[in-house]
């Protein structure tokens, strides 16, 4: 009777993490990125951006290159497109568009 009920708790036990590890995929599948030339020509506008652009709904994580003009964003799609993020910049005061991701 003890081995029937350690096989069945390691079978919840494996089948839960399963499920788990389930959910977090297709969390990371709603994930998207998207690369925007954006007009900052000092290091303030890139702080503005910096600041700003987290507390947009959806972003998860934000670079920027003030050399190249870029910022990146990686957003969760179900919750912001990137049209919305374009305007979340450009609300900010800077031109943007959105331009193709470097290849790394």
């Amino acid at each position: 009777m003890k081995t029937v009920k350690i096989v069945l708790a390691t079978l919840v036990f494996f089948l839960a993490a399963n499920a788990v590890s389930a959910q977090d995929g297709k969390k990371n599948d709603k994930v998207k990125e998207v690369v925007f030339s954006v007009n900052m020509h000092c290091g303030n506008c890139e702080q503005k951006v910096i600041k700003n652009m987290p507390y947009e709904k959806g972003v998860k994580d934000l670079s920027t290159n003030l050399d190249k003009q870029l910022v990146t964003v990686n957003y969760q799609s179900d919750k912001t497109d990137k049209e919305k993020l374009k305007k979340a910049i450009e609300k900010l005061g800077f031109t943007c568009k959105e331009v193709e991701p470097e290849v790394k």
